[in-house]
């Protein structure tokens, strides 16, 4: 444990529940050069930025920074055995540097966490030293939080194409789909190409600009649960506009099943409730589709071909076809367009009358989970 440094500067002291802690009602200021060990907990009640130098918390007691303003330094350094709890956000200007002991928030208030500014950077996060809560970084293009549990560093990456001007991020070690702070997000809400979502850990990460997230596990993740091999890891959020699980896309996996990661295609990680991890099904067992009957006579009934399975694949291609072979109609990006005309040039005569009543063979390909189904529609007049 660090003694107290060469320079210590402290304004007053203060007693709150007869507890001894710095009370800072204004005037205070650090140089640059200036280093300032906290051993007792800090009220901050006035503007307190414009810093340079280092503030560290140390020692063994019960540390906290509160009060109505949020202090803002140069450098922070905590080494302390009983961590530190952050009531008001702290704000770092250039380094935040971990030694030993979490900086905790409270998850259910986001605005209370531990910020890096524009330029600021954190090292030497671990296991035993990191924040425990909300992180942030202002300003920033690549940010990597450093947050965790009580237990354990579980640290999310965020890439944006252009600054960030507030983003936050939070790990939570319990089940996404009955989170006590977000609700009941229901699993059941999933596409098909997914077999399951991981009901032990998410994040919660706020930013408003497009970027790539990196997302880690270990052997607590329990990846066995949902994956059976690298290659069918997904990460998956709850998207706040459809009201349901849906991919985030997996532009590439490392590792094995005990400790790797994977990099999610570019999102914009406010559409997201939270994010996680999922497991992709068997192609082989994600459904069989069915025959269809259509009948279009614009009575709201079987007006149109609609096959449910494409939302698990919206990049697909539909082709269906008379009985003698003739491809009638083709999609790529099929949702419901077939109303029993035909789209094909140079094959179908009086195309505005439609098709005629019989039976035609539809190919579809589902080009997001390679597979390929095919069947028989019924159209009748």
């Amino acid at each position: 444990m660090k003694q107290l440094l060469p320079y210590i500067i402290l304004l007053s002291l203060g007693f709150a529940h007869a507890q001894p802690a710095l009370q800072h009602n204004g005037g205070m200021q650090l140089h640059g050069g200036a280093q300032v060990g906290l051993h007792i907990p800090l009220v901050n009640e006035a503007p307190f930025d414009q810093n340079l130098g280092l503030l560290g918390f140390y020692g063994p007691g019960a540390l906290s920074v509160s009060g109505a303003f949020a202090p803002a330094f140069y450098d922070v350094e905590i080494d302390a055995d009983s961590g530190v709890d952050v009531l008001v956000p702290i704000l770092v200007g250039n380094n935040l540097n971990f030694a030993f002991g979490d900086f905790r928030t409270d998850r259910s208030l986001k605005d209370q966490y531990v910020g890096l500014l524009q330029n600021a950077f954190a090292v030497g996060q671990y296991d035993f030293s990191k924040v425990n809560g909300f992180a942030a970084y202002s300003q920033q293009v690549d940010m990597v939080f450093p947050v965790g549990d009580a237990d354990q560093l579980r640290p999310l990456t965020y890439q944006a194409g252009n600054p960030v001007p507030l983003a936050k991020c939070a790990y939570f070690r319990e089940d996404p789909g009955n989170s006590a702070i977000y609700g009941f997000l229901d699993p059941a809400l999933r596409p098909l190409s997914i077999a399951a979502i991981s009901s032990r850990e998410f994040w919660r990460l706020e930013g408003s600009e497009p970027g790539t997230v990196t997302l880690t596990w270990n052997q607590d993740s329990d990846m066995e649960v949902i994956a059976q091999e690298l290659g069918q890891v997904e990460l998956i959020g709850w998207s706040k506009a459809a009201g349901r699980w849906l991919p985030l896309g997996t532009a590439s996996r490392a590792g094995d099943l005990q400790d790797g990661f994977a990099l999610s295609e570019t999102i914009v990680p406010d559409e997201y409730e939270v994010i996680t991890f999922a497991g992709l099904a068997e192609p082989e067992e994600l459904f069989t589709l069915p025959n269809f009957y259509m009948s279009p006579n614009n009575d709201g009934l079987n007006d149109r071909l609609i096959i449910e399975e494409l939302e698990a694949s919206p990049n697909n291609n539909l082709r269906i076809y008379d009985r003698r072979g003739l491809l009638v109609f083709e999609q790529d990006n099929y949702t419901d367009q077939f109303d029993g005309t035909s789209n094909v040039d140079g094959f179908v005569f009086n195309r505005d009358a439609g098709l005629p009543e019989g039976v035609y063979f539809y190919l579809v390909r589902m080009l997001d989970l390679g597979v390929e189904y095919q069947g028989f529609l019924y159209l009748r007049r």
